[in-house]
């Protein structure tokens, strides 16, 4: 508990005059305010004494909180501190969902003919009427010639049977260009030959086999029993 300080009362003495009941007064009563000066005493009055307290000079009790001010601008902006030290290795979170499925490119095909061809006085294309795989039917039975949708690196292999007595001249095309030969001398014996290589091929390219022209006589043996012309070819490396 805390004492309580009460400050020192102010006394004044006030001094009245009190009538004697023993004795008439023998004066009338002047008012201090008279111009005339006080009035005298008179004989046998008795000063009463009176206390008066200065209320102005007590200390009142706390007032209530004011309201809070308006806040004031904003300071300049500080410089940039130090960088802090590197904090703890955070957990490890969960797995996200999966993703999309990688989109893989395919092409292949493999044909064969049970027809023997001969040369004759212009260039043949090489048709087939055998399908043993043909993927999304890029190759063309109707023309002979695979179309590249894929573009990459393809793998590309002919086999022939010979003719007995003839020569055997084709030539693997690449749209018009002539990429690589199949060849075999007039013999008395007829024997399986082959060739096999690798193009990169754009958008749009045709790969096909051409038979030479009648100046040369060729030809490639067939029959109807078995496939003895294939033509293969597949996708390697997509672009």
């Amino acid at each position: 508990m805390f004492g309580v300080l009460v400050p020192p009362l102010l006394i004044l003495p006030f001094v009245t005059s009190v009538p004697h009941h023993s004795s008439p007064p023998t004066e009338t009563c002047r008012r201090c305010c008279d111009s005339l000066g006080p009035a005298e005493r008179p004989p046998g009055h008795t000063p009463e004494i009176r206390t008066i307290i200065n209320m102005t000079i007590l200390k009142g009790d706390k007032g209530d909180r004011g309201d809070k001010g308006t806040p004031g601008k904003s300071g300049q902006e500080g410089s940039t501190g130090w960088r802090g030290p590197e904090g703890p290795k955070g957990a490890k979170g969960n797995a996200g969902p999966p993703g999309d499925p990688c989109k893989t490119h395919h092409a292949a095909f493999s044909v064969g003919r049970r027809k023997a061809l001969h040369s004759e006085e212009n260039y043949q294309v090489l048709v087939f009427d055998t399908v043993f795989v043909n993927l999304d039917k890029h190759f063309d039975m109707f023309s002979g010639k695979f179309r590249c949708h894929v573009p990459g690196v393809y793998f590309f292999n002919v086999n022939v049977h010979t003719w007995n007595f003839k020569e055997t001249y084709l030539h693997v095309m690449q749209n018009e260009q002539e990429r690589a030969i199949v060849y075999a001398q007039p013999s008395d014996r007829s024997i399986m030959q082959s060739q096999s290589l690798m193009l990169p091929l754009d958008l749009g390219d045709d790969v096909w086999l051409r038979l030479y022209k009648h100046e040369r006589e060729n030809a490639i043996y067939s029959d109807d029993v078995d496939i003895y012309i294939t033509f293969n070819g597949y996708l390697i490396k997509p672009e």
